[in-house]
């Protein structure tokens, strides 16, 4: 069991933090990802066990190439991919967004899953039991943000780009999800819930525990070969509609 390997994206802080402790406590060898190398060396270093740093930003296509090299002379297999990196700028409706804060958050919500996903989809593929968990938000189903579920219906549009961005991580997840199944892999996403986390003062002041939201996260990366793919679930594993 010790010989499992992940990766985590964005992994230094808040809920990709606690997605590489279960991890870890689990067994696995994580890979922590982190754009900075100091940041990433400590969060290894508390999670302890099996945690290792890993310099990541998915931004930066030459040092994903940089990672994925690495890891497939270094390492040879990962069996979990968790991107977790993830960010929003603005919680503005589209008509008062910039267009470049568009740009910003889907060169890392989106673009950036893509990039890293396919880097390492070599390494995914020597897996026996491959697993890919996009972390993604209940704000971004549109069923719930055009009424179906209060919370995250508004009348203002607001957090335009953060939504959207993770509504094309759903469908960018469907399609992994199609494209891989007869290899054996299950990809899904999760929508962790409003956690205490940096990722906006929203997030900031919610007290939401990332802890809880990472064991959703876990129990995806670790989905019998029986369990689903190409689907999208809430932390405490409720199927959330599209």
């Amino acid at each position: 069991m010790n010989d499992r390997t992940a990766l985590v994206t964005g992994a230094n802080k808040g809920i990709g933090r606690e997605i590489a402790r279960l991890l870890a406590a689990q067994g696995f060898i994580v890979y922590v990802g982190s754009r900075d190398a100091d940041r990433g060396r400590q969060a290894a270093q508390e999670i302890g066990g099996g945690a290792r740093p890993l310099r990541l930003d998915v931004t930066d296509a030459a040092g994903i190439a940089e990672a994925a090299a690495w890891l497939d002379r270094e390492v040879g297999r990962l069996d979990v991919l968790v991107n977790n990196a993830g960010i929003s700028i603005t919680l503005d409706p589209p008509v008062a967004s910039d267009v470049e804060e568009f740009r910003r958050t889907y060169e890392t919500n989106v673009f950036g899953v893509l990039a890293v996903t396919n880097a390492f989809l070599p390494a995914l593929r020597r897996s026996p039991h491959p697993r890919i968990v996009n972390v993604s938000s209940g704000t971004a189903s549109l069923t719930w943000s055009t009424g179906a579920n209060p919370q995250f219906a508004t009348g203002s549009g607001g957090g335009a780009a953060y939504r959207s961005s993770k509504a094309a991580l759903n469908a960018l997840t469907v399609f992994y999800a199609l494209t891989l199944a007869e290899e054996g892999f299950k990809v899904n996403a999760l929508a962790p819930g409003l956690r205490a986390t940096d990722l906006n003062e929203r997030a900031a002041a919610s007290g939401g525990d990332p802890a809880e939201a990472a064991e959703g996260a876990v129990r995806l990366a670790v989905l019998p070969d029986d369990g689903p793919t190409g689907g999208f679930f809430s932390w405490d594993g409720t199927p959330v509609p599209w």
